[in-house]
């Protein structure tokens, strides 16, 4: 049997490995972290004046901040084809309070987008960047790069979680037809939203209620209990996805949670982990995968059946091809097998495969595998 992993990830300096070409070069990661600073203190100056000119009847407060996504969650990957872009998320929020000044949800909304692109669009114009103001319907997004964009949520939290947000050191409605336009209008009504929820602005539906503090809460437990094998593991996943979809494919937080659960720690052996998790990840979404802080949430619903068995086939055909290469005769074969996996990411180095004993493949196995508790954090950044 073979052991692939130092192809996976590997402590070696001098060895290529599919990890560390995962990575954004350090001049991109230091790029990026300035611009998402640079973003945060046009809208920490910008906001309050903005909805001040807008009749705000109150002073608004300086709006905090909170990074989410996969570069909080450090399961950020640099894009392995056109026209995928790296992604970082950073939410912007507003006091409730504050927000609930307008006599309508949707007016809030509409003022909060207003409020933002415009004191974003002269940094954008001095930067080079581009303002995107049309999609997607939860953010502003701003391409800092070809292969790099920053999207900015709109939250109202409820004011004492507000607070609680630490500062960052670096930081009108479709209607269809006369019924439903009554329908949305009675819903455009503050008294119809819970009070002591985070709410996201949408372009067009007002206010969702979404939080996204406890997921982040929720992976780094999960890491914190199984170790760092587990992180690598969505890496992986997400650079199959994103060598098998130019575009689209299982969205991250999908992979995510329906991942976690499948992971079991393989000592050393992280071709093991990957593999313990494509065998059970096709049932896994064609079962339906929950969102796993909100089982009200179907996060399989939101991709679409046929997205879904699609997925299920392509990680079915991909556990095949590593269970092959696991077993297979030829260490050269492997790799162009990987690579067809993975793209030329995945190095071609079939002198760092080693032959192992079953002896030695039952050892990496954990001697008690067990699910971790939930633990509930909360973190701003």
């Amino acid at each position: 049997m073979l052991n692939l992993t130092a192809l996976f990830h590997t402590t070696d300096l001098n060895e290529p490995n599919l990890l560390d070409s995962l990575d954004l070069r350090p001049s991109d990661r230091i790029y990026l972290a300035q611009a998402k600073t640079d973003v945060r203190n046009c809208l920490r100056d910008g906001i309050p004046k903005m909805l001040q000119a807008a009749g705000f009847a109150e002073k608004a407060p300086t709006p905090r901040f909170f990074t989410q996504g996969s570069w909080a969650y450090k399961t950020l990957n640099a894009p392995a084809q056109h026209p995928q872009q790296a992604d970082v998320d950073d939410g912007c929020y507003l006091p409730l309070s504050f927000v609930k000044q307008t006599k309508r949800p949707s007016a809030a909304t509409a003022i909060f987008f207003k409020a933002a692109e415009a004191c974003l669009a002269d940094l954008c114009l001095e930067k080079g960047w581009t303002l995107i103001t049309d999609k997607p319907s939860t953010c502003v997004r701003i391409e800092v790069t070809e292969t790099a964009h920053i999207d900015v949520p709109l939250y109202a939290i409820p004011d004492d979680e507000f607070l609680t947000l630490a500062k960052a050191a670096m930081a009108a409605y479709h209607t269809l037809d006369s019924a439903e336009a009554v329908r949305l209008a009675e819903r455009d009504s503050w008294s119809k939203l819970p009070s002591d929820v985070v709410l996201l602005a949408h372009r067009e539906e007002g206010w969702w209620e979404s939080d996204p503090r406890p997921v982040k809460d929720w992976f780094e437990d999960q890491v914190l209990a199984r170790g760092e094998q587990l992180r690598r593991v969505i890496r992986y996943l997400k650079a199959f996805r994103d060598w098998q979809w130019p575009s689209g494919g299982p969205a991250s937080i999908l992979i995510m949670a329906a991942a976690v659960p499948l992971f079991e720690r393989r000592h050393g052996r992280d071709d093991l982990a990957l593999l313990d998790v494509l065998v059970g990840l096709p049932a896994a979404l064609r079962a339906g995968v929950i969102n796993p802080v909100n089982d009200k949430e179907s996060l399989t619903e939101r991709l679409g059946k046929d997205k879904v068995e699609e997925a299920a086939r392509e990680l079915q055909r991909f556990e095949g091809v590593l269970r092959a290469s696991l077993h297979a005769s030829s260490e050269s074969q492997v790799c162009i097998w990987m690579q067809q996996e993975f793209g030329q990411r995945f190095p071609n180095r079939p002198h760092r495969i080693k032959v192992v004993s079953v002896a030695a493949t039952v050892a990496a196995a954990p001697a008690v595998a067990g699910a971790s508790e939930l633990v509930g954090r909360s973190k701003a950044g």
